[in-house]
């Protein structure tokens, strides 16, 4: 696609409209004037159509003009997180080769999580290489099972996944508001979060501080019907709260990045009184199935003009290409069909979906099988553990943060009477924090996880 595409989709509206809020509310006409800027700059480093970019930002308002002037250029820009170390950042450019890099002068500074931070950018011209190919975004998967991906998606891409979300129903209209936990720079908070929003004529705001009095303080700040869209993890956040306060605006609030345990979901639908919703998608591809409304639990729809369907109980979603730009992950995309390796089903007589967990998840114990997924469900919903990650080496392994005054061997004896043996964790690892991904997931990374690890029960 053209590179007007930005204008067309992205920027189009009312001048004098505030779409964005960050410290403060940012117009059409604000939003356009600062692409306008920023895409001169780039230009001045040499980006040109066809150009490589990549962009190194803390979620804020630089890091959406810096995307949208790339793209307004024509060019394609792959977004790294800002919580990359310098090493993996290094590791990155050099799988990327961009020509440009936008970074941040200097660092964001330490202390509780910010929704947004204040970003001067750094331009800087590389000896890198053109893109090769149409893609208009490159991300890295999230890495919580091993070395991320490269993913390339197209402009037609993006706007195709944004026509999926103008039909599916629950997601925030225009005249109302979203308030992203989600980061940017991943595909829920980037497409589901910024774009859709941008493309919908949503108000988008993202708190303060990502903590359960910063989110909700988000909420309050506007009088729009309004969203929350984030991970599971900030569920728990939101459960940390004190005494909420009585937000008539807020109409529920929609998770990706994994399934929400049924108690969890539960206990944010009493504390709250609005609905939960749930989101599936991959980075390759987007938003896969929704069940925004929360009705049909654990099932969920696959999005409009979407296609999905299980073979031998794994999903397969229609992907016309690859969209892998290096070797590793190649092997999943053939025959217009992408390899999820989630397992799962589709209901014949509904068409909806039910997902049933990574497929390596799925393990034998003595000839019986066992799902790593109902074990760590079931370990995380004691009482006495905070969070917890469940694998698989020569035996069943827990990884897992206690509550406070637990212990392992208490942990132990809950399990006796909700496992049976065979399914029971012959190791427990006791972690202070529980590692976690740029978007929010538990890491799965057997060495990770060691090296987190302060002690261990039998």
């Amino acid at each position: 696609m053209a590179p007007e595409w930005v204008d067309e989709v992205l920027l189009r509206g009312p001048g004098a409209e505030p779409c964005l809020f960050f410290d403060e509310p940012v117009t059409r006409d604000g939003l356009r004037r600062l692409v306008r800027e920023r895409q001169a700059a780039l230009g001045a480093a040499g980006l040109r159509r066809g150009g490589s970019v990549a962009i190194r930002l803390a979620p804020s308002l630089e890091l959406v003009v810096q995307l949208l002037a790339s793209w307004r250029t024509g060019a394609r820009a792959a977004l790294l997180d800002h919580r990359l170390t310098l090493f993996e950042t290094d590791r990155a450019l050099e799988r990327l080769a961009p020509q440009v890099l936008v970074d941040a002068e200097h660092p964001v500074p330490g202390g509780p999580a910010r929704g947004h931070y204040r970003q001067r950018a750094r331009v800087t011209a590389r000896p890198g290489r053109p893109a090769e190919g149409p893609h208009a975004l490159v991300q890295l998967s999230s890495g919580s099972t091993g070395p991320a991906k490269v993913i390339g998606r197209t402009a037609a891409d993006l706007v195709a996944e944004l026509g999926r979300y103008e039909r599916i129903d629950g997601v925030p209209r225009a005249g109302e508001r979203m308030v992203s936990l989600a980061s940017p720079v991943h595909v829920l908070g980037l497409v589901g979060g910024l774009l859709h929003c941008l493309h919908a004529g949503v108000r988008l705001a993202f708190p303060e501080r990502i903590t359960a009095e910063g989110v909700l303080a988000a909420v309050a700040a506007g009088p729009e019907p309004t969203t929350l869209l984030g991970v599971p993890f900030h569920l728990e956040l939101l459960g940390w709260a004190v005494d909420p306060p009585r937000l008539p605006q807020l109409t529920g609030m929609t998770t990706g990045g994994e399934p929400v345990r049924a108690e969890v979901h539960a206990a944010f639908v009493d504390r709250y009184g609005v609905r939960l919703g749930s989101m599936y998608g991959m980075t390759e591809v987007g938003v896969i199935a929704t069940d925004l409304s929360g009705a049909h639990r654990p099932e969920l729809t696959p999005a409009p003009g979407l296609g999905l369907r299980a073979v031998d109980g794994e999903l397969l979603v229609a992907a016309e290409r690859s969209p892998y730009l290096d070797p590793a992950g190649a092997e999943r995309w053939a025959d217009g069909w992408l390899r999820t390796r989630d397992g799962g089903s589709v209901d014949p007589g509904t068409g909806r979906v039910r997902v049933r967990g990574r497929l390596d998840s799925q393990v034998s114990i003595g000839g019986l099988k066992v799902d790593l997924t109902e074990v760590e469900h079931t370990v995380a919903a004691l009482p006495e553990v905070e969070s917890a990650v469940v694998l698989h080496g020569s035996a069943i392994e827990a990884y897992l943060v206690l509550a406070p005054g637990a212990t392992a061997a208490l942990v132990e004896e809950r399990l006796a009477e909700r496992l049976a043996a065979y399914k029971r964790p012959r190791l427990l690892h006791v972690l202070e924090r529980l590692p976690r991904t740029a978007t929010g997931k538990p890491v799965r990374d057997r060495a990770a996880l060691a090296a987190a690890t302060t002690g261990a029960g039998r």
